[in-house]
């Protein structure tokens, strides 16, 4: 789950990371005020859950609260296009208010999962304020790492040589490693996939500040975090993974043609790398479940057909808990509901697998078998055989 900036700000700020001063405005009459508040001069900041804003006009300086006015009379209300969000853009209802920083210069923190160190890694660059993928693709000598120990936690040691890494001057060493410190804890205190700080600032005066903020809260978590769930914002979310998660679908929206409907979750990794393989890609990965009951199949089944980038679905199902007729009937349920039935290519296994081809068949659907998920992919690349 994505939070916005001020409320990742806010979540850094309690356990002790240094912010600039603002507030949220959801008005003109707000931006002004608080940019009034401020001393006169301020930042606005369109909250989004996407990266690019200040490139896409997101983030703007005002020099007086008539010009906060003024950008705020612009931004709130419009969809935001970004290079992260696709051509459709994002609503901005809010935006962050600011004070000014004289920036002497900028850094790069995160902390996220390693893959290959199987734990948590800190990363630190001096290319603060920039794209990080592009750093590390064109200076990967810039990021430096620091991998965790989940049971001794982020050592001060640690932040100490980041520091050194970083160039610092000894002064901002301490002050580093207590913010790096303060990041790891709420990285683990609210089971977090990434904590970040693009840019953290080195002001005129000394001092580090915390620009931007970015803390992303695995969803499985979200059952012992009440107080995060209420900082979801459905309206940045993509309306098929949002209907997706009110019915415990594991859904992710992808850029592809083909959807997909499977019982797993390897399973379905595997799915898409046939598609993939056979020369096509994805609308989605979907993993019904494996108790999944014939209302849920239907309703998964509901979101594919929505998808008007589909042109045709995928049904690779392993039949035990979920029975292949169960997976059948809510697959024939759907296409009637939704009146629409795009070229179908099944592979059915397991449980039930004759009564649940016999569904697909009497149903009327355009549907062919596979067996195999070689005949499957022979199938994805000839293209026209599953019309």
């Amino acid at each position: 789950m994505k939070v916005h900036e001020h409320q990742a700000k806010a979540i850094l700020k309690s356990y002790g990371v240094p912010v600039p001063r603002g507030g949220v405005a959801s008005t003109v009459a707000e931006a002004k005020a608080l940019t009034g508040e401020l001393g006169g001069k301020a930042v606005l900041k369109a909250q989004v859950h996407a990266g690019g804003r200040g490139k896409a006009g997101g983030v703007v300086l005002a020099g007086s609260p008539e010009e906060a006015g003024s950008t705020a009379s612009t931004l709130l209300g419009k969809q935001l296009v970004t290079a992260q969000t696709g051509p459709e853009g994002v609503p901005v209802r809010k935006l962050l208010v600011e004070e000014t920083a004289q920036v002497s210069g900028e850094l790069y923190l995160a902390i996220t999962v390693d893959r290959v160190v199987q734990g948590p890694v800190v990363i630190a660059s001096d290319a603060g304020g920039m794209e990080i993928e592009e750093v590390a693709a064109r200076e990967p000598e810039r990021l430096h790492r620091e991998a965790v120990d989940p049971l001794l936690g982020f050592q001060p040691f640690q932040g100490r040589r980041l520091a050194r890494a970083l160039g610092l001057d000894t002064a901002l060493s301490r002050p580093l490693s207590g913010i790096l410190g303060a990041l790891y804890r709420v990285f683990v205190e609210k089971d977090c996939t990434l904590v970040e700080i693009n840019p953290l600032a080195i002001t005129g005066d000394g001092r580090l500040v915390a620009l931007d903020a970015k803390v992303e809260v695995e969803d499985d978590s979200l059952f012992r975090h009440d107080d995060l769930t209420d900082l979801r914002d459905p309206e940045q979310e993509n309306p098929f993974e949002a209907r997706a998660r009110e019915y415990g679908i594991a859904y992710v929206k992808l850029d592809g043609e083909v959807g997909c409907l499977v019982n797993g979750a390897g399973l379905a990794m595997a799915t898409m790398d046939v598609i993939s393989a056979a020369g096509t890609s994805p609308a989605n990965f979907l993993d019904v479940g494996g108790g999944a009951s014939e209302e849920k199949v239907a309703e998964a089944f509901g979101i594919i057909l929505s998808d008007s980038q589909v042109k045709r679905v995928l049904v690779n199902v392993f039949g035990g808990i979920l029975r292949c007729d169960i997976a059948a009937r809510g697959i024939a349920r759907a296409c009637r509901e939704h009146k629409k039935s795009p070229p179908i290519l099944a592979r059915m296994l397991g449980t039930n697998v004759e009564e649940g081809k016999a569904i697909l068949e009497e149903s009327g659907l355009d549907v062919t078998f596979a067996d195999s998920l070689e005949e499957v992919a022979e199938k994805l690349a000839a293209g026209g055989e599953t019309a």
